[in-house]
């Protein structure tokens, strides 16, 4: 499952990152947000969705929602 498809308030694990682009691992990685890190999604919007990795929130889109398998 991917966190577009996540539940709002439910904390979930990192499983994995699916990108082809290395400067998005790059950036994702120095957000905290990699494998066997928790994640939870606090909010959805139209245009994605805010979460909640490590001590930050953070606003990101569907297609990067996509992009994280939990």
């Amino acid at each position: 499952m991917n966190l577009a498809n996540a539940q709002v308030g439910q904390e979930y694990i990192i499983r994995g990152i699916e990108t082809d682009d290395e400067e998005l691992d790059a950036f994702l990685f120095s957000l905290g947000c990699y494998s066997g890190e928790p994640i939870t999604v606090i909010a959805r919007k139209r245009g994605g969705c805010t979460v909640s990795i490590k001590d930050g929130r953070y606003n990101i889109d569907n297609q990067l929602a996509e992009a994280i398998l939990v």
